[in-house]
C-alpha cells in the first residue's frame, strides 16, 4: 500500500498517463481535496473536487501519481456539496 501520509499541499496530481489532473489543497478523510482554482482538464473549477486516496499509486518527485489514466480518474472526482 502507498504511504499517502507523504501527500502535501500544492503537490501536482497526475494520472498514470502523466496528464495533470489537479493540485492538492489538502486531505479530507479518505480523499484528496483539489484546489478550486486549478484548471485541471481545461475547465475552471468553482468548487473543490475530490479524488479517492484509493486511486493513489505512488507519491514521488513532488507528484501524486494515480493508478488510473487521467481520463478515467476524473470520472472518480466527487464535487463537494456547496451547502
Amino acid at each position: 500500500m502507498t504511504d499517502t501520509s507523504k501527500i502535501r499541499e500544492r503537490m501536482e496530481v497526475v494520472g498514470a498517463d502523466g496528464v495533470h489532473i489537479g493540485t492538492v489543497d489538502g486531505i479530507e478523510g479518505k480523499r484528496i481535496k483539489l484546489t478550486k482554482a486549478d484548471s485541471g482538464q481545461g475547465s475552471h473549477r468553482r468548487h473543490h473536487h475530490f479524488i479517492p486516496l484509493s486511486l493513489v499509486a505512488e507519491v514521488d518527485g513532488g507528484k501524486v501519481w494515480l493508478s488510473a489514466n487521467s481520463d478515467v480518474a476524473v470520472t472518480f472526482e466527487e464535487e463537494k456539496d456547496p451547502t
